[in-house]
């Protein structure tokens, strides 16, 4: 479908949105008269086109603005719709609440997609690949004083995040959550990346979607993270994408080097961001550019990353392991 075809008056938008039946609507701001209001927002992303100053900008899921262009949106959302509908009601429904409330919603809805038709033709989709065995990842832990230091060390996998990752990231945030003597987390990685996300081997080990909820309820790094998170000190270089994002953007502080580039892709598997990045990223960029992340899967630079906020500053320091600087390309 084109950008047209999916245009909506929205004096009309509530009352005939049964008979339109669209995965995805949007509304040309730039035309539209400023005393226009939604009084019910559909259950579909809702887009802005145009400038966001006008008074309805507000209430949408989103305005389209570069790196990210409509007609990427409408091929993302026309592929996996009902993921897309939920992430924004997510979005919309835990805007504004404390992170550990936010972050059990997004579990549940997670959950609900892992069951869902569009999940399951990703998951059937994937082929064995020929690639070299992987041994489980590590992170260091050290306490030096009030410092806490958290090394990703999987840099053979670029730091994807594996079940052992994520069991000790769950313990080192919890000893930071419990500990009032520990004044800063530093969180660091390995290598030429900071981390490409969750082990995609390990997807689909839990089938039940009630039981991987409640597994992530006390296993989630981002739950003890979420107690607090102003004392999160994150630097990244090369790719920072999926879990590891949701992680790194509950940060008080998030640097980058020039070349780290920004990513959430889950759409694309039929789910939403479920490492806690429905929560850390609108609260770092605002709920209507975090719903362009999501919706899109596209990239973003660290130019990018720095004006949206995503990041607090561009600095090429060097990778945990003192290896030289950052030599990713973006």
């Amino acid at each position: 479908m084109q950008v047209a075809e999916l245009l909506i008056d929205p004096s009309v938008l509530w009352a005939n949105w049964d008979q339109i039946g669209q995965p995805l609507a949007f509304i040309d701001l730039d035309r539209c008269p400023e005393d226009v209001d939604i009084p019910v927002l559909p259950p579909v992303p809702l887009i802005g086109l145009g400038e966001d100053y006008h008074p309805l900008a507000a209430r949408l899921d989103a305005i389209v603005e570069p790196p990210v262009s409509a007609e990427l949106l409408i091929r993302q959302i026309m592929a996996n719709p009902n993921a897309a509908a939920i992430m924004v009601q997510l979005l919309r429904g835990t805007e504004g609440l404390p992170p550990d409330r936010a972050l059990v919603h997004e579990s549940m809805c997670y959950g609900l997609l892992q069951g869902s038709d569009e999940h399951a033709q990703w998951m059937a989709a994937q082929t064995e690949q020929d690639a070299p065995e992987m041994g489980p990842g590590t992170v260091h832990v050290d306490l030096k004083g009030d410092i806490l230091h958290v090394v990703l060390d999987r840099p053979e996998a670029r730091n994807a995040i594996d079940r052992v990752m994520r069991d000790a990231l769950f313990e080192a945030f919890s000893l930071a959550a419990i500990d009032p003597e520990i004044r800063a987390i530093k969180l660091r990685a390995t290598g030429t990346s900071f981390s490409m996300g969750a082990d995609l081997g390990e997807f689909g080990t839990t089938r039940d979607p009630a039981t991987a909820h409640l597994i992530r309820s006390y296993s989630l790094p981002a739950v003890p993270l979420a107690r607090r998170p102003e004392i999160l000190d994150v630097h990244v270089q090369g790719p920072c994408v999926g879990s590891g994002l949701e992680i790194a953007a509950f940060a008080g502080r998030m640097t980058a080097s020039a070349k780290a580039w920004f990513q959430l892709p889950e759409l694309s598997m039929g789910i939403i961001p479920g490492a806690g990045g429905c929560v850390s990223v609108p609260r770092r960029i605002g709920r209507q550019r975090a719903a362009l992340m999501i919706l899109s899967g596209k990239r973003i630079n660290a130019l990018t990353a720095l004006s949206w906020g995503l990041i607090d500053a561009i600095e090429d320091q060097p990778p945990a392991d003192d290896g030289g600087a950052d030599q990713t390309g973006g």
